[in-house]
């Protein structure tokens, strides 16, 4: 543990210095998009697995898969589809006849980088067998628990629910994202970029190895150190308890609130400050902090009633009323 202000501060602008590296080494292949590479990054930094929502061709396939090889990690790509089975997941036993015995063939999940490409295009219990993996961090196979490599993130695709062949994922699983984020057209002059860099027939898409998995590892502890007062805990368990009764902060949207956010947002809602203040340089989380990356922590987190989806009232209109609302200290 750092004591020294001072000494905390030197630490974490050194060992911010793969972000950028980082940062610049994506954005050679993906245009724009700092929203997601700055979110993706948080993801990095606590653990936590990120969920990419947005029309198809946006570049969140191809995000994912550059910034694995950027970091020297191990990354496997799960295609989702309505024909797949847990096993093609997490892997199975195998009869050997020579032998007599079974072994253990395991699955793509066994990867540092994983993504989960259209996650929602596949049936509820293909799902739901990503659970252990993402909250667990093993997967069990015939009895026996196995860990899996560190650090371990899962990065998952989707495309809008309203989509053709699209199945919503189940609350307990959605609820194990530490952020959802919501993707969006890029701007003209980023378009007009992307034609210059990618409207070629033989373009090459890659990226050089610029961080090491070490690093990361090193600046989570980091992160860790990272000083919240009081003042913004309370502020943080504030938002989060809105989600659950709206009335009590004097916003009227109890009667669209089937059920609020769970503890483990709350603490979802804190690391990811402190990944923000982190990638912002400071050894101290803001209330500021709290609120920039508070409607990914929540969008995905209110489930909303049949009357507020009637009114299409979402769960993300609802967390930008508190976001607006909750007293900032």
């Amino acid at each position: 543990m750092i004591d020294d202000a001072a000494a905390m501060n030197a630490a974490m602008r050194q060992s911010a210095e793969w972000v950028h590296a980082l940062r610049d080494e994506i954005g050679r292949v993906i245009v724009g998009q700092k929203y997601m590479v700055d979110r993706m990054i948080i993801g990095l930094l606590t653990g936590g697995h990120i969920l990419l929502e947005g029309a198809p061709g946006l570049g969140k396939t191809l995000a994912v898969k550059v910034m694995a090889q950027a970091i020297c990690a191990t990354f496997q790509r799960i295609q989702f589809t309505p024909d797949m089975l847990p096993a093609d997941i997490i892997g199975t036993q195998i009869y050997n006849p020579k032998t007599g015995d079974f072994y253990r063939k395991n699955g793509p999940i066994f990867a540092n980088v994983i993504l989960a490409d259209e996650i929602n295009r596949a049936p509820a219990k293909v799902q739901s067998a990503l659970l252990e993996c993402m909250q667990e961090l093993q997967v069990t196979i015939g009895g026996e628990s196995n860990k899996l490599p560190q650090p371990f993130v899962v990065f998952a695709t989707e495309n809008p629910v309203e989509h053709e062949g699209t199945y919503p994922l189940p609350e307990s699983q959605i609820d194990r994202f530490l952020l959802k984020l919501k993707i969006e057209y890029p701007t003209r002059i980023e378009e007009l970029k992307i034609l210059d860099e990618a409207a070629k027939v033989d373009r090459k898409i890659s990226a050089s190895a610029v961080v090491s998995i070490d690093q990361i590892l090193d600046s989570r502890l980091l992160v860790d150190e990272i000083f919240i007062g009081e003042s913004v805990r309370e502020y943080a368990v504030d938002i989060i308890s809105a989600t659950r009764k709206p009335s009590d902060y004097g916003i009227d949207m109890d009667h669209f609130v089937r059920f609020g956010a769970s503890p483990r947002a709350t603490i979802a809602l804190v690391l990811a400050a402190k990944s923000w203040a982190f990638l912002h340089g400071r050894s101290y989380v803001t209330p500021q902090d709290v609120k920039a990356i508070g409607m990914d922590v929540l969008r995905h987190r209110i489930a909303i009633t049949y009357l507020a989806d009637a009114e299409g009232v979402t769960g993300e209109v609802i967390a930008a009323r508190i976001l607006n609302t909750v007293r900032v200290p």
